[in-house]
């Protein structure tokens, strides 16, 4: 059996090696969750006032991390939605980490990503992270440059998936034109867009993914909610949407609140055993990304990692 000390001093609180994981097998039991959807498309289809409606019908109180100079907040007030905002100029992965952090310290129920692709290829995103390594350590091989930009991606990932409250991302679509007929059976060109402009395979993290085309048409290509799945809905009202998705997501046993967790990390008096069978339950849930601000410093960070440095300050202090 792994020792306590052994949660507290991973290296990385991701990754456990064979010797440490434990393999029992559990009954599945179905637990309420929060929303995790994506929507993709070209300019001008529609994802930031979709988005809007959407998050603001899981959530009356959210707010919106903007990298799209002020997008979102031109349609404040239609419809009766108000939100927070954070706008972002650079889009380092860790920055949206520091703001989802950020958000959950402020109990914000939902958060809006609008949009997530400038993480990846915007200033400062994953690809210049990549380039600037590449250049930096070795010799131009790009390749070799992910070593640094991959564990960037991934951990700017985990955190987005493990907020403690639904999140609605946005991204933008590579665009490409097709030759189609018009009402008029006449051919003419159309955009369209063929994948996010993200890390090939990121649609896959989310529960719900759709697709917007010029005509604001919301088709859902992947869904893992019965009831969404091969939806196809013209000039789409997001609040309708979400109402779907809630009845889904609230249907099923009360799941851990990642709160609960927070609250048991900082208290100031756990030990040092304590702190470890925390990291060991955290784990076997896998919240150890969720992201928050260290009550302490007041910087980002997550709570697996959070569990870890108390750790070992307590063992150091001992």
């Amino acid at each position: 059996m792994p020792r306590i000390s052994d949660h507290l001093n991973q290296q990385r609180p991701t990754t456990a090696t064979a010797a440490q994981q434990d393999y029992s097998f559990a009954p599945a039991t179905r637990e309420k969750a929060k929303a995790r959807v994506a929507l993709m498309g070209v300019s001008g289809s529609g994802k930031t006032w979709t988005g809007l409606r959407l998050t603001n019908g899981l959530a009356a109180r959210f707010a919106v991390i903007d990298t799209e100079r002020g997008a979102a907040s031109k349609y404040a007030g239609i419809n009766g939605v108000t939100f927070d905002t954070l706008q972002l100029h650079t889009f380092h992965p860790q920055n949206l980490i520091g703001a989802l952090a950020a958000a959950a310290n402020a109990g914000y129920e939902a958060v809006l990503v609008d949009s997530l692709s400038h993480f990846w290829s915007g200033t400062e995103g994953t690809l210049e992270q990549v380039d600037r390594a590449a250049k930096k350590g070795f010799g131009g091989n790009t390749f070799a440059g992910w070593k640094e930009g991959t564990p960037l991606q991934n951990a700017m990932v985990d955190a987005l998936l493990s907020y403690p409250g639904h999140v609605v991302a946005t991204m933008r679509a590579h665009t490409e034109w097709s030759l189609e007929r018009n009402d008029r059976g006449q051919l003419e060109p159309k955009r369209i867009g063929t994948r996010p402009e993200q890390r090939r395979g990121v649609e896959y993290e989310f529960d719900v993914v759709a697709q917007m085309d010029t005509d604001n048409r919301l088709t859902v290509i992947k869904s893992r909610c019965p009831a969404l799945h091969g939806a196809a809905v013209e000039r789409p009202d997001g609040a309708a949407i979400a109402s779907t998705l809630l009845d889904w997501l609230n249907d099923g046993a009360a799941g851990v609140d990642p709160a609960t967790y927070i609250d048991r990390a900082t208290d100031p008096a756990a030990t040092f055993e304590h702190l470890g069978a925390l990291r060991a339950e955290v784990d076997s849930r896998g919240l150890q990304a969720t992201p928050l601000l260290d009550p302490s410093t007041g910087t980002a960070t997550t709570l697996g990692d959070y569990i870890r440095a108390r750790g070992i300050a307590l063992q150091n202090a001992q």
